[in-house]
């Protein structure tokens, strides 16, 4: 399991947990899977934003297997 800073580890499709912008200060995840990945830097301290199929947009805090 790997945590969300690097842009290079996510690409579409893949399952992981991101943390909404709501919810930045409980840190509650939610679950999804990559549609599209929003950050255009190679990594970020608080995680690489992405939105999930679902619509959701939340920075990822780990990469589920």
């Amino acid at each position: 399991m790997t945590d969300g800073r690097s842009r290079k580890d996510i690409r579409p499709g893949i399952e992981v947990s991101i943390v909404l912008k709501q919810d930045q200060r409980t840190g509650k995840l939610t679950r999804g899977i990559v549609k599209d990945i929003l950050t255009k830097s190679g990594t970020h301290p608080h995680g690489i934003k992405v939105r999930l199929v679902d619509g959701q947009v939340g920075r990822v805090q780990r990469i589920e297997e």
